[in-house]
């Protein structure tokens, strides 16, 4: 790509706001994309989403703060990217025979953590020469480009039969709260309560007599009931799951905290044991006497339990925490 198209791509992308179609998670690594295709899996996606937390949903508008240009690819941070600098007056020190210091009056850093995200368009060899459409129309299964407001952009990225129900102001047993808000909007009336088994609902109730009323109920955060009250008086109920929810990539195992690494730093002299050792620490140390010893007098045992110490008559053998 010559410098001139450089420049034009640049301009013609860079601060544009766009509605994302899928899942940004934050975090250093962000999307991938290529022959139309995005990376990582959704596995991975899932795994980073639980670990840094969404930097945008599918339906957000958000901003390509920064277009960059490279030999075999160009990458697009949005709201500000994944990678946050400190201003570059920031980074001014002095030096003197005491050391290094920032300028005086120089603000403090601010946080440095992003919470933007970014999508790398990979090409085979090299970036070849593309006008500002084309790059556009290669960006579109993560970015929509088209879309007037946040719920057309929403609607674009559900199935078929999900698209229709929205458009057509419909809830579908299966949908979750967000859908049928962009469906329904804002409900007259919210109740919680609890059903015959016990469990715990929420209902939203829509329109009020004589007009039609909807009764839609949530478990947890899926439609599980639809009751629609007629103007003529009749009833219909439906419980069955009507749709197939499309995966958002934020569910995940329950994860378990990272080992303790054996060389980690620590402000204990050698040989010198934890206050308060964990299950795990305490199942190997070696008991001290003074962990024997009863709450007051000094005695093996405590009072209430009516003995004394080891080897006398009536007292309990002692045990180390091996056996």
């Amino acid at each position: 790509m010559s410098k001139q198209t450089r420049l034009q791509v640049i301009r013609s992308l860079q601060s544009e706001r766009v509605f994302a179609r899928v899942m940004f998670p934050m975090g250093e690594k962000g999307l991938t994309l290529k022959d139309g295709q995005v990376s990582p899996s959704q596995a991975v996606i899932s795994q980073q989403l639980a670990e840094f937390g969404p930097a945008v949903k599918p339906g957000d508008r958000c901003v390509i703060t920064n277009v960059d240009i490279k030999d075999k690819e160009i990458v697009f941070d949005i709201n500000g990217g994944n990678k946050k600098k400190a201003k570059w007056y920031q980074r001014i020190q002095v030096g003197g025979n005491g050391g290094t210091a920032p300028l005086p009056g120089t603000p403090a850093p601010q946080s440095l953590d992003a919470h933007g995200s970014s999508v790398t368009l990979v090409f085979d060899k090299y970036v070849p020469e593309l006008s500002g459409d084309q790059v556009r129309a290669m960006l579109a299964p993560v970015f929509d480009f088209k879309a007037l407001t946040a719920g057309e952009a929403y609607q674009k990225t559900l199935p078929p039969k999900l698209q229709a129900a929205i458009r057509d102001h419909k809830v579908l047993v299966g949908m979750d709260k967000e859908m049928v808000m962009y469906a329904k909007g804002r409900p007259n009336q919210r109740i919680r309560d609890k059903d015959q088994l016990g469990n715990d609902y929420e209902e939203w109730i829509y329109g009020t007599p004589p007009e039609e009323v909807e009764f839609v109920r949530f478990q947890g955060d899926e439609v599980s009931r639809l009751e629609i009250m007629g103007v003529d008086g009749k009833k219909e109920v439906r419980t069955a799951r009507e749709i197939d929810m499309p995966a958002k990539g934020t569910e995940v195992a329950e994860q378990k905290p990272a080992p303790k690494p054996p060389d980690a730093p620590t402000l204990r002299r050698p040989g010198e044991q934890p206050e308060f050792p964990t299950a795990e620490a305490s199942d190997h140390r070696t008991p001290r006497p003074e962990d024997r010893r009863g709450p007051d007098d000094g005695s093996p045992y405590p009072d209430d339990t009516g003995t004394s110490a080891p080897g006398q008559p009536g007292s309990p053998p002692h045990l180390t925490p091996s056996q």
